[in-house]
Order: structure tokens, then sequence, then C-alpha cells
């Protein structure tokens, strides 16, 4: 078991009551919460310290769990982590989580064998004639200790990380105010920074909440939310109450490749990349043959919606055009619906217009109050996440080229590896004097660096994290250790940034020996507004306890703002390079997302849920598409765009667009630890510099290939078990769907 230290929140002489709750994240509208004096001690009296050390009546061989919170992905749900003598040995869902709801998915699984993992980095290094050697923490904090005096003036500090929130997001937003010129730079390489631009404008929120299991019928734009999506064990829990409702919800999944979502819906709908706008218009101009739909929308944006006649819509996506009155139909038969878009619409130079013009399907059906809600306000919104995006990064990339950044402290992201070859990121980050890197284990962009420094777990640390999407009241998850740090030296990325503060401001931060007692105070200052009457002490064994603190507070309405036809209005027609005939998509997998994960070998081992493949890449094509290209499943295949090219294994699949060929992304680490490196290709390296037009995001999906085939043909590795022998015997029919008359079926429900 592990007992957590006594500690003391208390506010050290020389910094008064509204400065400390600032520093802790209870300033603004949380300061009435907290003005209450509900501290039990006596200001800079008592000692704040911390220490985790084992029961001395640990039974052996009996399990006991603790609460903690998942950080696989961005979703923060809650887990709970199974314990025996002094050891973590698996991970289940927290119960007490609304997120999770008692559930966790393989990826989250997965996230103890990174604690485990033979390569986590032990010490720190320090790179000497271009060579990463062994160096100590009393170098290393000197060394960081330098960037604190840059002026503005000077060049800068950059501080870069991946998506952050809670009270590491509080710290890191203090560093511009530390003395040092900082910029805190926020890089998501799987950013949905377009959907939350085209929200804002539409909706006034950046992130709005639907309800599945509210809706009679979910039509879904390539939205992955069983797969990869925002937070998938949430969106599993609700799609299952979806199906269980007295009136089976129907399901339709209409992308150019099949995602996981798309494998368990009712109809599957395969689209031309890019031109999902034009279909959502097409279902628009259907819809607003019913004046009930109509009433709502100005005359100038329906005559922007008349050209998207069903014959101009079929030519330009492909999708049958009986399909789209039909699916229209359903719509306002299945009432209410709920309207979802996911990264492929957004992926494309036109992104932004793809997005607005789904988001107006939900408008035009009225689904705001019904099934489409903005969040709850956050009762601490210095904790709000910050979800990055790729137009920071590019922005920084030019800093960097000119010489303008002096120091880089990166943690949480590795854009070395994730950045398209057009960039020169590699490059660029040379030009900076001195670059610091926070890791478990060594990665590409750490290769790069002049300062390495090993971080503890996830398993191994306290945090607290904000989800970006909650449904159900608002909840802060807690992140506590659940066994002793392996490895000594590791420290937490929190202490770190701690420390640069106390030397830039000492005055205002003497009073935390540590990140977590750091926490500790924070937490406990925000009892009132979770639990007022409970003390302390309590107070904070209780929330470790229960790994959440939660907030009841209902969905808000979501008005729509007035927005142009000109944000809505599609190309209607797109010129074509003959040289580069084929559409790149870049798929984005539930077990490997952008690549973090790729060192993880049960991840690894993990079976692609439509492929089957394991421990490989693979480029999946149309049959059609391989028939004309004269290409068998497992010929190698060069795919090359203008900025380079990979060479992946064919595997034949009809659940993709004929025009596109999908490589998934997450693999073709040059540098990840043993499982990671050199385990197949990297799709990101060949992007095209293309860009959102709005937003000036990257264009994920837009970049043209050519494919051709080389001599070599080679086996994949699969597991497939029994699912493609049947047992010898054929259990399962099956049907070409453009075989069914489905004249004579129901609509949309596979029989």
């Amino acid at each position: 078991m592990i007992r957590f230290g006594m500690t003391a929140n208390s506010v050290a002489s020389g910094v008064n009551r509204r400065d400390f709750l600032n520093l802790v994240g209870l300033g603004g509208t949380a300061s009435v919460l907290a003005g209450c004096g509900n501290t039990s001690i006596e200001s800079g009296v008592e000692l704040v310290q911390s220490y985790v050390q084992p029961e001395t009546f640990v039974v052996p061989g009996v399990g006991v769990y603790y609460a903690s919170t998942c950080t696989q992905c961005g979703s923060a749900c809650g887990i709970m982590g199974k314990v025996r003598e002094g050891r973590i040995l698996k991970l289940e869902g927290n119960p007490q989580s609304a997120i999770s709801g008692g559930k966790i998915c393989g990826l989250g699984q997965a996230g103890i064998q990174g604690h485990y993992s033979p390569d986590r980095l032990k010490t720190p290094m320090l790179k000497e004639n271009g060579v990463l050697k062994a160096t100590t923490w009393e170098k290393a904090m000197s060394l960081l200790s330098g960037t604190v005096s840059f002026t503005a003036q000077g060049p800068r500090r950059v501080v870069l990380t991946g998506p952050t929130s809670g009270h590491l997001q509080i710290l890191l937003k203090a560093m511009p105010q530390s003395g040092a010129a900082t910029d805190h730079v926020v890089y998501d390489s799987l950013s949905t920074a377009v959907a939350a631009s085209v929200n804002l404008k539409m909706f006034g929120v950046e992130q709005t909440v639907g309800l599945i299991d509210k809706a009679g019928l979910v039509l879904s734009f390539g939205n992955d939310f069983l797969g990869a999506g925002d937070s998938p064990v949430a969106a599993a829990r609700q799609y299952a109450r979806f199906r269980k409702a007295e009136r089976r919800g129907i399901l339709i999944q209409i992308e150019p490749k099949m995602t996981l979502t798309g494998a368990n819906a009712d109809r599957w709908v395969v689209i031309a990349p890019g031109t999902e706008g034009v279909l959502a218009l097409g279902l628009v101009r259907e819809l607003l043959q019913r004046k009930e739909f109509a009433n709502n929308l100005s005359p100038n944006l329906i005559a922007a919606v008349e050209p998207y006649n069903q014959t101009e819509v079929s030519h330009i996506t492909g999708v049958r055009g009986d399909l789209i009155p039909r699916i229209a139909a359903t719509l306002w038969e299945h009432s209410p619906s709920l309207v979802l878009a996911g990264r492929y619409p957004q992926g494309h130079a036109h992104g932004s217009h793809n997005m607005a013009a789904i988001a107006l399907l939900n408008v035009v059906l009225q689904n705001q109050g019904k099934t489409l809600w903005r969040e709850a306000e956050l009762p601490f919104p210095q904790m709000a996440p910050a979800l990055g995006n790729f137009k920071s990064l590019r922005q920084l990339n030019t800093q960097m080229a000119a010489g303008d950044v002096g120091s880089m402290l990166i943690y949480g992201t590795n854009p070395v590896y994730s950045t398209p070859d057009f960039m020169r990121f590699a490059d660029n980050l040379q030009k900076v004097p001195f670059k610091a890197a926070w890791v478990t284990e060594l990665d590409e962009t750490a290769m790069h660096c002049d300062l390495v420094l090993p971080l503890m777990s996830p398993l191994e640390d306290f945090g607290t994290h904000v989800a970006a999407a909650q449904s159900d009241g608002m909840e802060i998850s807690i992140q506590q250790p659940l066994m002793e740090k392996l490895h000594p030296e590791a420290r937490s990325f929190g202490d770190s940034l701690l420390e640069l503060l106390k030397q830039a401001k000492p005055e205002s931060y003497k009073s935390f020996p540590d990140y977590y007692a750091y926490l500790k105070s924070a937490v406990v200052n925000a009892k009132p507004a979770f639990d007022p009457k409970v003390e302390d002490e309590e107070f904070w064994e209780n929330t470790l306890s229960a790994g959440v603190l939660r907030r009841p507070a209902a969905l808000l309405p979501l008005p729509a703002i007035e927005f142009s036809a000109d944000l809505v209005r599609q190309p209607l027609r797109e010129s074509r390079d003959a040289a580069y005939p084929f559409v790149l998509i870049p798929a984005v997998r539930p077990s490997m997302r952008d690549g973090k994960a790729a060192n993880l070998s049960w991840l690894q081992e993990s079976p692609d849920p439509l492929t089957t493949v394991v421990w490989d890449s693979w480029a999946e094509i149309h049959p059609s598409t391989a028939k004309q290209l004269q290409v068998n499943e497992g010929d190698v295949l060069v795919i090359k765009s203008a900025q380079g090219s990979i060479r992946a294994k064919a595997y034949l699949i009809p659940g993709i667009h004929p025009g596109s060929v999908a490589v998934p992304i997450g693999q073709g680490h040059e540098s990840y630890g043993r499982y990671a490196t050199n385990v197949g290709v990297n799709p990101f390296k060949i992007l095209d510099p293309i860009f959102d037009e709005e937003t000036g995001e990257l264009a994920l999906y837009a970049t043209r290939v050519a494919i051709m085939k080389t001599d070599q043909n080679e086996r994949f590795t699969k597991d497939e078990g029994a699912t493609n022998l049947q047992q010898g015997r054929k259990l399962v029919a099956t049907l070409a769907a453009d075989q069914v008359d489905l004249a004579k079926e129901t609509p949309f429900v596979i029989r």
C-alpha cells in the first residue's frame, strides 16, 4: 500500500492570499470559492513535505487498488491500479470517473508497459562532442537556470509541450511572467484546431458536446469516436446506450477510409477525400424541401446551398445519387439526430468550409438543445486544457530558422518525428543554442537536444487533468503515484518548472518544496467548490481515494451565431495532377495515434482491428485499384509525393475510396526504444505544404501521391486466428453492397 505524507497547505509569509490563489490556479472566478478562510493551519508555521512509502502491513499476495488518471491520450480517463507488494500489476477503469465509468481501452491498459520499459532513461544526459553522456542533476539544473536570465530584447526562451491541462498548465502559464522572455507553444500533430475555429464562429465556443445516447440517428463524417476519437471510452459507453434504446439508434458513417467506428455502422458510405462538405450541403438542400427546416436560415444561405443538387453532389463525391435523398429522409424520420465530423473533413485546404457545412446540418436539423450542447463552465478556468495546433509550431519553426530562439524546453511532444520533411524542423532545431527535453525514453527530438532529463512515468507522478470533452458535469482527474520510482534519478516535469519559477520569483514559490506540495495546496484550497465541510487533510485523502473531483453541472444551451454563406461554400471542381493521381490518407489507429505509444510492444503486438496486421506498416488500396495496377497483397509499393517517398506492402481492402491509399500513422521511428525503432514507415514525412485557408493548420489529408509497384513481395505478419478460417465452415455469408436490392431492405440496416 501507499501512504502519503502529512503535509500542510501553508502560505509563506511575503505572499498574500490573493497572489497565492493565482499561483495555485484559484484566481478569477474561483477566488470567490476559495476566499472563505478554509485553511486549518497557521501561515508559514508548518512545513510542506512529501514522501511516498510502502505501508508496514503489506500482505503478500494480496492486491490493493489505487485511483489515478490515464495519460495515454487526452481523454483523462479515471483508472484504478492494482498494486501488490509495492508493484503495479494491472490497470482498470475507475467506476467513480464520469469519463471512464469503470472502463478502459487497450491503449490505456498498455500504459503499464511504458512504466516497466527496459529502455527508460535512467539518468540526465548532456551532449558532449555530439554524443549524449551521463551527467548530474546539479549540472543539469545549472544549465537550465541560465535560461531564466533571458530578456525581452534578446533571443527568446520557448517551452514547447504537447496538450496540457490542470495545474501543470497553470505553471506553464506562469513561465512568461517569471522574468524571462518566454513563449509557451502547444503542439499537437493530430490537432482539431480547424473544428475549434469553426465551432467558435458558428456557436461561440470551441468545444461542443454531442450526446450520442440522446440521438435516434448519428450521421458521422469520419468521426472515429469508437476508435481514435477525442474520448473513445466515454463515447463507447454512450454508444452502448444508443444501441440499447427502446428505438435502436442508427449509425451512418461517411468517410474515405473505413475506421473502427465505420466498421460498426449500420451503413458505411465511401466518399472522395475532401468532398464531405459538398455532401453535407447536398443533404441540407434536400432537407430544405421541408418548410420547418428552412425557417431558421437566411435567404443568402439558402441560395448558396441551391447549386448542390443530387446530380452535382454525386458526381463530385462519388456517393450514389439515390443515397442522398434517402439519408436526408432518414435524418428527419429519426429525430433527434446528431451530426459529427472527425479529422478527415478538416484535413484539406478548404477544411474549415467542410466543417462549417457539416455544422450547418446540425443547425438545419435543430439539434441544439437536444443532442448538441456546450459544456458547463469550469470553476477553475486556469486549469482548462490547451489543446495545441500546427500553426503555432509552424511559426516557431520560422523563428528558429531566423535564429530568434535562444533556448527551448521540450516536454510531451516529438516534433522531429511528426513534422513533414518540408519544414526542415530538425535542421532548424540545431540553430537553437540550448535545447532540453524531458522524456521517459530517448526519441527523435531528444536525440537532437543538448540536455535530456529522465522523466517519471505517469504511474510514479502526481498531477491533475481536465478533459476537453465532458458531458456529465465537470470533472478534474487526479493523478497519483501507484508505486515508488523505479529509477531514483527520474523527476517530475512539474518539479523542474517549479524550480525555475522559484529562481525567477522566489517570494511567490518558496513555500512549495516540490510539485506535490504545490499540487496539494492547490487542491485543498479548491475544497469550497466541492466539499467545504470536511477538514483539509480528510478532503485531500478523500480526493486521492476517489481519483476525481466531480462537480454536478448541467450542459448549457448552444445557440447558433449568424454566419456567412461564404464559410460553407465548397469547390465544385477540383484540379487533378496526373503525375500524382491518388490521395494519401495518413490513417490514425486507436492503438498508435500519433506514434507516442509505438514503444509499447503490447500495442505493436495488438492486431489492427481491420487488417489484423502486427509489427508493421502497410498501404491500403481498393481491390479495383490493385487490379488496375496489377498489385497483389504483399507487393512492396513505392508511394511518392512531391516531397519524397516511402515504401510499404500493399493490403487490399474494399473499405477505402479507389482514388486513395492509406498508410497508418505511428510507425517509422528512427529512435524510440527497441520496440519502435526501424519498424514500419512514417507517412508524416512526405506530406505536402498544404494548409487550411482559414486557420493555417496543416492539411493532413490533402497530399497527392503516385503509386509504383516494385518486384518485391513480402508476407504480412497477421493475427487472424480463426476469424479468416471460420473453423473450416462458411459460417458467415458475405455479399457486396452494390449487389443488395436496397428497395427490399430496410435502409441502413444490414441484415
